[in-house]
């Protein structure tokens, strides 16, 4: 027994130095920070330190990139300016004793801009192809392009939109989902939903050209374009940036509002620098910055159903052209009869 004790108090007495030997657990001091920021504030960095321990150094990281250090444990004043909107991972090393140990947190960026609610009028209204099921919706010239939905049924078509026939049209295979166009220097892209490829034409006679696959695994659903680059959204908070030639991922932005993320974006367009978006299965087009993603101004729609005749297949509002001659903006929906020609107040 004798014996037995001592083996005991020797394994004891080992296992009480590995404790001791073993590295301090430190965390971000939560009670400096807040669940939410805005890019002008900064973000108050400390190290909530065990007692007795003498902290030598810490350095404090953004997103993986060095925003600063400090010596003992004083507070880092990290800037939150040029960041992304969207949850910023922060970490820090923790230098004390001779050891290091990490510790880590996260925040959420939001933007610092509250969305205006925009007013509307309607100028006409229009017949709309009620077998529609839009997609994406933009002006060539004087003549209005759309792209439609669903298997065994996409098709772009090229519109008269005051009588609501379509003059010029071609069908996607059927086993393709079409979604958002765009059109940009005489050629006509087109995207599909889930097949991870989209389609470039001729504008003037619709001819396909070559196919083309998406820049990451993503799905495609908006579309639109400024004078150098263009937009894809695939349903997410994002909007992505692409060169228009080679279709590569140039940058993105995170759609956000001063008070959340906002998921869901599809159909796009571009408006005197600014991107008009429906949000997928609401009344409501936002008016995002494309350098921020900042959603500066919120058009609700939902007056515009009252105004259709809803059958069965009537589906939610999807599709925005743009008339730069008229100054007026184009919005229709997935299987609407009418489309209505808006101006903004």
């Amino acid at each position: 027994m004798k014996k037995h004790n001592l083996l005991a108090v020797i394994l004891l007495g080992a296992l009480s130095i590995a404790c001791n030997d073993e590295n301090i657990s430190f965390n971000i001091d939560a009670s400096n920070l807040k669940g939410q920021y805005k890019p002008e504030e900064t973000l108050p960095l400390t190290i909530a330190a065990a007692e007795n321990t003498a902290i030598d150094s810490v350095v404090y990281y953004l997103n993986d990139t060095k925003v600063g250090s400090t010596k003992g444990n004083t507070k880092l004043d990290a800037s939150l300016q040029n960041l992304k909107f969207g949850y910023q991972n922060i970490k820090a090393i923790v230098f004390y004793e001779g050891k290091t140990s990490e510790a880590t947190s996260r925040i959420e960026l939001v933007s610092n801009i509250e969305p205006k609610l925009l007013s509307y009028e309607i100028v006409n209204t229009y017949p709309h192809d009620k077998t529609s099921y839009t997609q994406g919706l933009e002006f060539y010239k004087d003549t209005l392009v759309e792209g439609t939905g669903q298997y065994q049924k996409s098709t772009l078509r090229k519109n008269n939109y005051k009588t609501g026939e379509a003059y010029k049209q071609i069908a996607l295979e059927g086993k393709y989902f079409g979604e958002g166009i765009t059109v940009f220097n005489n050629k006509l892209y087109q995207l599909t939903w889930k097949e991870k490829t989209g389609f470039i034409y001729n504008a003037g006679n619709l001819n396909k050209e070559k196919d083309f696959t998406y820049f990451r695994d993503v799905q495609g659903w908006g579309l639109t374009h400024d004078d150098k680059y263009l937009y894809q959204s695939d349903g997410s908070e994002k909007i992505y940036k692409l060169d228009a030639e080679t279709l590569k991922e140039v940058d993105y932005v995170n759609v956000y509002t001063n008070t959340r993320k906002i998921k869901d974006i599809n159909e796009l367009e571009w408006i005197d620098g600014k991107i008009f978006a429906n949000l997928y299965q609401t009344d409501l087009i936002v008016v995002v910055d494309p350098a921020t993603g900042a959603v500066e101004g919120l058009l609700n729609m939902a007056d515009l159903k009252t105004k259709i005749t809803t059958e069965p297949e009537t589906d939610v509002l999807n599709g925005i052209a743009y008339n730069p001659k008229t100054k007026t903006i184009f919005v229709t929906g997935k299987n609407w009869d009418k489309m209505f020609e808006i101006r903004l107040k």
